[in-house]
């Protein structure tokens, strides 16, 4: 009998107390902290864009014009580049950049079958990643090439939605004299960001209701993406109304997890830094103490222990993170069992009935040994 997204709630946090301590395993904390991290399950709400300044040298800049294939570009030659530097420089950016392009797509791909380790670790409540790894495979490569396709439509009606509207305003001299056309910017400038704000939040939700709802029938009748949204859609539109309320549930609940996940990462983070900190001034002092200078073996030695308690905290929020990667995943399935009959198989397997004796039914007493 399928059930609302607030009923949900309860059986996901008994799901989630049973799996992680009935009994407490330390591995199986660790196992889920890895595949939750490859899967997605710890995806931030945003992403930190560092920006990078380069401090301004004063003095005058030399115009030494170096003859060479680059000095015909204004700005290399006659600024005193060397130009084999420079080439030097774009093609290790232009491999970096290829580099980063080819990581994400095996990363992604990565994340795409551990999306299914994480279901089989559920629906189990036993994680065992080489076994769920070989086992979903297919699966996990369909699901990659959705989400391949996902994010090339994403960019796509992202870069419809935002040029469409800039090359509008640039062909009616819009941008080149802005103080002329005040109204008709600002007024566009609402409408472009309240577009663009409506499809960023349909995307997500697409994504969202992909991963709980769509990998489940992926995963356990080997159908595509594009089969199980048919499928899903067909459920949506029999009751639009409890799958808004999951939405907006789901939200609510990653707000409060969040919060309560940030406050317990601080307090670890604390734990760990104070006795950090203190060490490190000791062994600072002491190695002062001693006659210890920083050379090159001290220093390498530092950074092999910073990248070593680096990686201690890292894992210990990782570890704290665990009951939201079991919980949410839990909450999904248990909102879906009662919309999908193979679900709910699965997570409510049917008990064997007990063997009936002969003499039970007539109510005789059953003969003597």
């Amino acid at each position: 009998m399928p059930i609302s997204a607030a009923d949900a709630i309860t059986p996901a946090i008994e799901h989630t107390k049973q799996q992680l301590f009935q009994p407490f395993r330390i591995g199986q904390w660790t196992k889920l902290a890895f595949v939750g991290l490859l899967a997605g399950e710890l995806g931030s709400n945003g992403c930190n864009r560092n920006n990078f300044h380069f401090p301004a040298h004063g003095g005058a800049v030399p115009h030494t014009q170096i003859p060479g294939p680059w000095s015909n570009f204004p700005g290399i030659g006659s600024l005193g580049i060397d130009p084999a530097l420079m080439a030097a420089i774009m093609s290790a950016a232009v491999a970096a950049v290829l580099a980063a392009f080819a990581i994400g797509i095996i990363l992604m791909y990565v994340s795409s079958v551990m999306r299914f380790v994480l279901f089989d670790s559920i629906i189990a409540r036993e994680c065992h990643i080489r076994w769920s790894w070989g086992r979903r495979m297919g699966p996990g490569w369909q699901y990659f090439v959705w989400k391949l396709i996902y994010v090339v439509v994403s960019f796509a009606g992202l870069a419809v939605l935002i040029g469409v509207p800039l090359a509008f305003a640039f062909a009616n001299g819009w941008l080149k004299q802005p103080k002329e056309h005040v109204a008709p910017l600002v007024v566009g400038g609402v409408f472009l960001f309240s577009f663009f704000l409506a499809w960023l939040l349909a995307t997500a939700v697409i994504f969202v209701l992909t991963k709980d709802f769509v990998v489940p029938q992926m995963a356990l009748e080997g159908v595509d993406a594009f089969e199980g949204w048919r499928r899903l859609w067909a459920m949506m539109q029999a009751e639009m109304g409890a799958y808004v309320g999951y939405i907006a549930m789901k939200i609510v609940l990653a707000i409060v997890v969040g919060i309560i996940i940030g406050i317990a990462a601080l307090i670890v983070g604390l734990f760990f830094a104070i006795p950090t900190v203190g060490l490190s001034l000791l062994a600072i002092l002491t190695g002062k103490s001693a006659g210890l200078t920083w050379n090159v073996y001290t220093i390498t030695l530092a950074i092999v222990v910073g990248c070593i308690l680096l990686g201690i905290f890292l894992y210990l929020v990782s570890l704290v993170s665990v009951p939201a990667i079991v919980f949410f995943p839990a909450y999904s399935i248990y909102f879906f069992a009662g919309r999908y009959p193979q679900l709910s198989a699965v997570l409510y397997p049917a008990v064997p009935a007990m063997p009936v004796r002969a003499g039970a039914t007539s109510g005789m007493a059953p003969p003597p040994l």
